[in-house]
């Protein structure tokens, strides 16, 4: 699939999952996962209500069919059929004719945002309400209002879904994202978009080093649902993760280190950061805001997990409200995205130790075409990114090939060669290629198993 026809299956993607009232529980979840299945093999789980997963219960399941508020004079004010948003997430159910005071206790707004229409939601107390823009709620006169909801509680399921890519290794590389939001842009289909992506974009690498773990949950109660039941075989596989939320719009790609702040991940993209490969953010690992990083990270599991986003939760106008539109993420945002993904997941495959062939003394690289003929003042060698000269080029060569003992790993070297893996990447597969590099392992010269 071309650049072309990727952008155009994603936002096909986006145009039918958009209008899907999404919540941690229900069919509009269940449809999301339907047809994100027809970009990835998905396997789809059901955890019963009233389930404990640690401290937590799954919840009953929402069921929501219609719900709308009229006025005094039988104009609608609010209508769930024309925007989701319109009612509070969870709301029980409501036929009453009340007068506006009274009213105004289930409507809620966004004063500093007039136009706007919140996303409220209220999973585990109950009440009910409507979201409208501030401006609609200024303009309402005093009268009797109709508030009608029709919903339900019923002991349905939580749904979540993973899919795997097998590599070389059983060692584990988690992607994960949400799938609880109603009809948001950048903060609830950028991320599953990009995993959907992402995902066939890896399926189509000619080899894979790790095997990759695709997770879907509703935020927050999904993955710690998920978490109790796989969380046992995560602590033991999981060698990187990346939580993907928030991933449109025209800033530059923000990363939110793990726990520990040193899992390959961490490091490689601060190395990154460091050299010029990447214009992005770094954000300290921090347990007060966040998405499911929280719980992959939560001191009993502690996993090796980052999250990464772009235009950032909490820092745009269109957080959590009817703002958040296609036209302010933008698709090509969302392919950007993955793209760079995909780099740094093609870094860390790299990422590793190697084993010199001929450790005993320097290897003769003009016997191995690796010795530069000429002196040239600037060349683009193989398939790096940069233009060196053929000095930097020899430099990087045989600092590859004397620091390759298996107990330094290719960011070890990089940090030495002063540049990043992508500068070393078409030295060390030239290398290989001839025989006289031997990995990437793990550590030691250990194969990763």
């Amino acid at each position: 699939m071309n650049k072309q026809q990727e952008m155009a299956e994603i936002n096909l993607l986006f145009d039918e999952l958009f209008p899907l009232c999404r919540s941690i529980t229900g069919q509009g979840l269940r449809d999301t996962l339907t047809l994100l299945s027809e970009k990835l093999p998905l396997e789809v789980f059901g955890i019963p209500t009233g389930t404990q997963v640690f401290d937590w219960v799954i919840p009953e399941e929402w069921v929501i069919r219609d719900a709308w508020l009229k006025g005094p004079n039988g104009e609608i004010i609010a209508n769930f059929r024309t925007n989701n948003l319109h009612i509070l997430n969870y709301s029980t159910p409501v036929n009453e004719v009340m007068p506006l005071a009274k009213l105004k206790e289930h409507l809620y707004t966004i004063p500093g945002l007039p136009d706007a229409i919140p996303y409220v939601t209220s999973y585990y107390t109950r009440r009910w309400g409507f979201c409208l823009s501030h401006k609609q709620l200024e303009q309402l006169e005093d009268g009797d209002y109709l508030a009608y909801i029709d919903s339900e509680m019923i002991n349905g399921e939580l749904n979540y879904a993973h899919a795997f890519l097998p590599g070389e290794s059983k060692r584990e590389i988690l992607i994960s994202t949400y799938i609880c939001h109603p009809s948001m842009a950048n903060n609830e289909l950028s991320g599953p978009l990009a995993a959907a992506f992402l995902y066939n974009r890896i399926a189509n690498w000619p080899n894979r080093r790790y095997t990759y773990r695709f997770v879907f949950v509703p935020e927050t109660i999904g993955s710690i649902a998920y978490l109790h039941r796989f969380g046992k075989q995560m602590k033991e596989r999981t060698h990187a993760g990346l939580v993907l939320t928030c991933l449109g719009g025209q800033k530059k790609l923000s990363y939110k280190l793990s726990r520990s702040g040193k899992n390959p991940l961490d490091r490689i993209w601060q190395q990154m950061i460091a050299h010029g490969q990447y214009e992005g953010g770094t954000r300290p690992f921090t347990p007060e805001f966040g998405s499911d990083e929280r719980q992959y990270c939560s001191p009993g599991f502690n996993l090796p997990v980052g999250q990464m986003a772009r235009t950032v939760y909490g820092d745009y106008p269109g957080y959590h409200n009817s703002l958040d539109t296609k036209e302010s993420m933008t698709i090509e945002a969302i392919q950007q995205s993955i793209d760079e993904l995909e780099s740094l997941l093609q870094m860390n495959e790299a990422e590793g130790c190697y084993i010199n062939q001929f450790p005993y003394g320097e290897v003769k690289l003009d016997k191995h075409d690796l010795y530069p003929d000429m002196n040239a003042p600037a060349t683009r060698f193989l398939s790096s990114n940069e233009i060196v000269d053929s000095r930097t080029q020899l430099n990087r060569i045989l600092m590859l090939l004397n620091y390759s003992d298996g107990k330094h790993t290719l960011l070890d070297i990089a940090e030495r060669s002063k540049c990043n893996i992508d500068g070393l990447m078409p030295y060390v597969q030239k290398l290989v290629e001839k025989g006289l590099l031997e990995g990437p392992f793990h550590e030691k010269g250990r194969e990763l198993g």
